[in-house]
């Protein structure tokens, strides 16, 4: 790389204390400039991807932000070839795990995350449970549909632009986020649109050099603009995200029985013997639905 970390994002370290992991916020920075964002050594890097289909997702977009995440048509193409094409159908690319797949991208990342490490105060006594980076490649008028996300993410627009319309976590209610984290699964959160307060939607007028950190658990729904979107990110979970998962998924068991637990925060001991149940629990139901289907033959 070519840029200092400090010209990589720029982002003052109060407001971003302030503000990480509660509300989304702005900021600025280079990586558009970055050799390895450039058309050819994208085309290149989608081509690597083509005999790891369980590192990207294609799908076309969505017909209103309200659709279901999982009812937009999947495309069984591989990465190089959708991207020949963008110009000729709606589609939505992600290449996950990039740092897997070229060493450049295991180095940016690795600068990106002790940048915000750092202006974040450190990570004190949590610890990193899984830190990846992705590529977003869209065509022009596109749209993702409205979800939200069980990591930490910093996004970074790259080329053309894209209008991001993201809300606080606050906005989730926790029986909808019980619901989510009780599967114990790495995926989208589906909400309803509709039940969101406007009043605190965020809307990001993204293009290249300009970017914003988004809260686990931040619904959101994207819009591209008149051209190709080609946007970064890189999503994290900490010991500390994920244990609140699991007193969620805990706080969902102990309401189907009749109790009224408290949410994740009030009381750090029961939360932390929650997750310390759900981190045992949570694997051997995983294995029970797994002999289940095969016994079942679903």
């Amino acid at each position: 790389m070519s840029l200092s970390a400090d010209e990589l994002i720029t982002l003052d370290a109060d407001g971003y204390r302030a503000a990480y992991d509660r509300v989304p916020l702005a900021f600025e920075h280079g990586l558009h400039r970055l050799p390895m964002f450039q058309p050819d050594a994208l085309a290149a890097l989608a081509e690597r991807y083509a005999d790891s289909p369980q590192d990207y997702f294609i799908a076309g977009s969505a017909p209103t932000p309200g659709t279901k995440f999982y009812d937009v048509e999947q495309n069984r193409a591989r990465p190089h070839e959708v991207l020949a094409q963008l110009g000729n159908a709606p589609a939505r690319v992600l290449l996950k795990r990039l740092e897997n797949h070229d060493s450049g991208f295991r180095d940016l990342l690795d600068t990106l995350f002790r940048k915000v490490t750092a202006l974040r105060g450190g990570l004190g006594d949590e610890r990193i449970a899984r830190l990846e980076s992705a590529l977003f490649i869209s065509s022009a008028a596109s749209t993702t549909p409205f979800h939200f996300d069980p990591e930490i993410t910093h996004f970074f627009q790259i080329e053309g632009p894209k209008h991001y319309h993201v809300f606080p976590p606050n906005v989730v209610e926790e029986s909808d986020l019980e619901r989510f984290y009780v599967r114990g699964t790495v995926n989208i959160g589906q909400l309803d649109l509709e039940g969101c307060d406007p009043q605190q939607e965020h809307v990001f007028d993204l293009e290249p050099g300009r970017g914003f950190h988004q809260p686990q658990d931040a619904p959101h729904w994207v819009r591209t603009g008149g051209v190709r979107s080609i946007s970064y990110a890189f999503s994290f979970e900490t010991d500390a995200s994920r244990g609140r998962g699991r007193v969620r998924a805990a706080n969902r068991y102990l309401r189907a029985i009749g109790m009224h637990p408290q949410r994740p925060g009030p009381s750090p001991s029961a939360d932390r013997a929650k997750a310390a149940v759900m981190q045992v629990v949570t694997p051997t139901l995983r294995s029970v639905r797994r002999v289940v289907r095969q016994v079942s033959g679903r």
